[in-house]
């Protein structure tokens, strides 16, 4: 009996995607303005995407980058609800002591942005959380690709709840400066001025650091 079954090969598709080599950075994503660096500075730690980009090229490099992103949104979730915790109390209840009355209009006022921008902080890192947490490499590279309002979209996403918090924590300990300068007790302004240059030493010491890296990352490029 002669044998009928013919020989055959499985031709099997892979996908493109995975085919793909190492993708130069695009030429979109080469002309940044001055202001686009600072923004990639602040987000990345960089003043370009070249290193973002190279991270897009392997699954283990981008969930590193995720699992940094996420961890950073996730403190400042944190952060957001301790300021809004705070800020509530303070907004709701009255000063418990005549010397430190915080519920004057200047103090109340700035208590009140304190609150409201730590709720808008809370509501725009947890969304950027869900982002990171239900994206791709893939997805992440086309929509960097065009350039553009897409990439500044993409950085503010990580850099505005952060600058949410930054300024609700700023409200609030503004409004305690203004609160302890204005008290009757002479114990309370020394203690508040004692605050006072320790928050300046500490702001101007963050702003050199970053200052100085922001120059270094300049340089080595």
């Amino acid at each position: 009996m002669t044998d009928l079954r013919l020989p055959f090969k499985l031709y099997v598709t892979a996908d493109p995607r995975a085919l793909a080599g190492e993708q130069p950075l695009p030429e979109a994503l080469h002309r940044t303005s001055l202001s686009m660096r600072v923004l990639c500075f602040l987000a990345l730690g960089r003043p370009d995407l070249d290193d973002h980009w190279k991270s897009l090229q392997s699954e283990q490099a981008f969930e590193t980058v995720r699992s940094k992103l996420c961890s950073i949104l996730a403190s400042t979730v944190t952060a957001a609800s301790v300021l809004l915790a705070i800020s509530g109390v303070f907004v709701s209840t009255g000063s418990p002591v005549p010397y430190f009355g915080y519920t004057s209009p200047v103090p109340y006022c700035l208590l009140l942005m304190s609150l409201m921008l730590a709720m808008i902080a809370m509501l725009t890192s947890g969304s950027s959380m869900i982002r990171w947490l239900h994206t791709d490499r893939y997805w992440t590279q086309e929509q960097l690709k065009p350039g553009g309002y897409f990439v500044l979209s993409y950085l503010l996403s990580i850099v505005t709840p952060i600058f949410f918090v930054a300024w609700s924590l700023n409200c609030f300990i503004f409004a305690m400066l203004i609160t302890g300068f204005s008290s009757r007790s002479t114990i309370c302004r020394a203690v508040t001025a004692l605050w006072l240059v320790t928050y300046v030493v500490n702001v101007g010491t963050i702003s050199v650091d970053v200052i100085w890296k922001y120059a270094k990352s300049l340089r080595s490029r």
